[in-house]
């Protein structure tokens, strides 16, 4: 692999044979972990300055200084690099540097890729590849440079993805080898990391599978006073439904029982195989039916579904038959709550497709035909979430037109999703899908459609948060989590786990409770009367609301900013943090790129605190960003010149928040036409939060944005 890169520990690099590299003194040290945390960008030479002599004034000649550490590392780095050859590793690139090691060069990048990789691998392969990855750390993250800023959110994010190993690498031995093996560990775990919820979890459930119910419910009432003591907060629904179960011998918590339904799935399975009919039709309907229960596993069942439904797509339009294709392409009424694809290249695949059928199909206005042109339409609504044309609102609103006609429950409910995804023309449209996801609970539930009683529940959920309503949004969070235990729903928990982090930025307190803290969201009397079962009415202003209140030192684009404690920054940023580890071998990748560093930007922002530090990775909310990033380092101009090319958002359910960070960057450098852009976009929602549409993050009241623009656009 040639030269290798370890900060899973202190900083270091070994060459191919495995020697410790003489990387010199701790500057250069630093400067090869600080192009580390920027994962193969461009580090520009000023900024390298900065984060070097962060503690105080960089020295005269500290350029100069930097250029000589470089060298140094080259020469280290590629000792047999000819004189005048240009380097491989350690590469000049525009204003800067950047380090171009291999994805698997790095002990931190691997063990990302190894922890993803086993929530893909059946238990044993799991555990093996987890107590490989865990072995691979020397220490700390980063560990000599635990008080520099470049490197906290790093040390911060790999810290809390190792936890998840250690927890992850408990639940893969709990299922291969006999549970008190499994006792000590999370013993240890727990005592080192008292407030994770989960460590308390497995511990409690490795006693019972040990024998040791009295100890299992023991651990459980130390888990709840700790953090009733400590935090005033009750345990979370995963450790009260545990309680439950083990006072109660729930047989699902006999991993004997577990292995008798496994037998029966193997049987089961391996007898379909042996005796389903053989021809490539019958193949294809079964093989997309099996796809469609697989996509709601989660993990890697999500991301295989969505693979093998493409092939099976393929399959079926080269058999030339337009019927057969129509009912591989339909069959997947997958519910989707995320208006970002997985994919965009294999949606456009899929889009394509059902139109070609939609041309082929016969024109004759048969009650079958109807159904099948309308799971096809509904199909192209869909997959074409977040796009600007006009033709994914029209499929899905021809959709649902049909399906009503139709009367028939599951594809009026599978077009509602459609008309979900395609609603978002405009900002300010919540209560729409509020009534969507209402309708999609109400017929649900009355004919026994549960992934669609659970999106309708997930929708109303957004829907209420944007509306600032978070009693409401309380109880349809409960009423999903409670849907997806039952019926093993496991990708639910990851929107409601995101919606625990929201509901404490903006309450102060998590779902269930009262607010720990006076909500700074602008709605400030309507949402204390909701959380607190009072009247809806109030003032509409919240304490401490008001545009203008600075960020960053003076940069004024705090809109809505109340002063924060270093308490409240870090139990959001925490809980966040928490979220983002949910996603982590989730198999959606289109809601997990980029997320957690836009949430943790927005938590800081909203309260008047500079962007987080480091080489955040924005993904693909990066473009909205880079102005407000930029004009909070003072760069003014390229702020502007940013703002000058920024587009429109995506019509999805960050449309509000995108248009508020172009706003909070108008303001802060005085960009009357970006902030006229922005207050045009923004008006239709001025009653909403922004971005709390999501159940993921916000940016405060769209009111205080649209007041601050006003200013700076007349």
């Amino acid at each position: 692999m040639g030269v290798r890169f370890g900060v899973l520990g202190p900083a270091t690099a070994w060459d191919d044979a495995g020697n410790t590299i003489d990387v010199k003194g701790p500057r250069h040290r630093a400067v090869l972990a600080r192009l580390i945390v920027a994962r193969r960008r461009v580090v520009p030479v000023d900024l390298l300055v900065a984060d070097l002599w962060e503690d105080g004034d960089p020295p005269p000649g500290a350029v100069s200084a930097v250029r000589t550490f470089v060298a140094a590392l080259r020469r280290a780095l590629e000792p047999e690099r000819p004189p005048r050859a240009a380097p491989r590793l350690l590469v000049t690139e525009g204003p800067g540097y950047a380090l171009r090691a291999e994805a698997g060069a790095v002990d931190a990048w691997r063990f990302e890729q190894a922890v993803a990789d086993s929530g893909t691998l059946p238990p044993r392969e799991a555990l093996e590849r987890l107590e490989e990855a865990l072995g691979w750390w020397r220490g700390p993250a980063y560990a000599e440079f635990a008080g520099q800023e470049w490197a906290r959110a790093e040390r911060s994010r790999l810290a809390e993805l190792r936890l998840h190993a250690v927890e992850r690498r408990a639940e893969a031995r709990l299922a291969v080898r006999p549970a008190a093996e499994a006792v000590p560990d999370l013993d240890a775990h727990v005592a080192e990391h008292p407030w994770r919820e989960d460590g308390w979890r497995l511990l409690a459930l490795a006693l019972y599978r040990a024998g040791r119910q009295g100890d299992a419910l023991a651990v459980l009432r130390r888990a709840r006073a700790l953090l009733v003591e400590e935090l005033g907060v009750d345990p979370g629904p995963a450790l009260r439904r545990l309680e439950s179960d083990i006072l109660h011998q729930a047989p699902h918590l006999d991993p004997t029982a577990s292995g008798t339904a496994d037998a029966v799935w193997a049987r089961a399975a391996a007898a379909y195989d042996r005796s389903a009919p053989p021809g490539p039709r019958a193949r294809l309907e079964s093989t997309v039916n099996l796809m469609r229960d697989l996509a709601v596993t989660g993990g890697a069942g999500l991301e295989a579904a969505g693979r093998h439904r493409m092939a099976a797509v393929a399959a079926a339009e080269e058999l030339g038959d337009a019927e057969l294709t129509a009912r591989v392409i339909g069959a997947f009424d997958v519910p989707a709550i995320w208006t970002r694809s997985d994919d965009a290249a294999r949606a456009a695949q899929v889009v394509a497709a059902a139109e070609r059928t939609l041309a082929a199909l016969p024109p004759d206005g048969t009650r079958a035909r109807k159904a099948t042109r309308a799971r096809l339409l509904a199909t192209v609504g869909l997959e074409s979430r977040g796009g600007h044309g006009p033709r994914g609102p029209e499929a899905a609103r021809q959709a649902e037109r049909l399906a009503r006609d139709l009367d028939d429950p599951a594809l009026l409910a599978f077009a509602l999703n459609a008309v979900f995804m395609q609603s978002f023309e405009r900002a300010g449209l919540a209560g729409r899908r509020d009534a969507i996801g209402a309708e999609l609970v109400a017929l649900s539930g009355r004919h026994g459609l549960v992934t669609f009683e659970v999106l309708g529940h997930l929708v109303r959920l957004q829907a209420r948060c944007a509306l600032g309503d978070f009693r409401a949004a309380d109880e349809h969070a409960a009423a999903a989590g409670r849907l997806a235990e039952r019926h093993e729903r496991p990708l639910v928990g990851v929107f409601t786990g995101w919606y625990r982090a929201l509901r404490l930025d903006v309450t102060g307190a998590l779902p269930g409770t009262a607010p720990h803290r006076p909500p700074d969201t602008g709605l400030g009397g309507r949402l204390g009367g909701q959380l607190g079962g009072g009247s809806d009415a109030g003032s509409g202003v919240g304490p401490g609301v008001g545009p203008g209140a600075g960020l960053g030192g003076g940069l004024g684009v705090g809109i809505g900013a109340a002063v924060p404690s270093a308490a409240e920054v870090a139990e959001v940023e925490g809980a966040y943090r928490e979220a983002a580890g949910l996603l982590v071998g989730a198999g959606m990748p289109g809601l997990e790129r980029g997320l957690a560093a836009l949430a943790l930007l927005c938590a800081r922002v909203r309260r008047g605190l500079p962007p987080p530090g480091g080489d955040a990775d924005y993904g693909p909310y990066e473009p909205w960003v880079r102005p407000l990033i930029l004009a909070a380092a003072g760069h003014a101009d390229p702020a502007a010149a940013a703002l000058d090319e920024v587009p429109d958002p995506p019509r999805d359910l960050l449309l509000e928040a995108m248009w508020c960070l172009v706003a909070r960057a108008a303001v802060a450098t005085g960009h009357r036409e970006a902030a006229r852009r922005a207050h045009d976009a923004l008006a239709p929602a001025a009653g909403e939060l922004a971005g709390a549409g999501s159940g993921l993050l916000t940016l405060g009241p769209v009111s205080d944005h649209l007041a601050a623009l006003t200013r700076v656009s007349r």
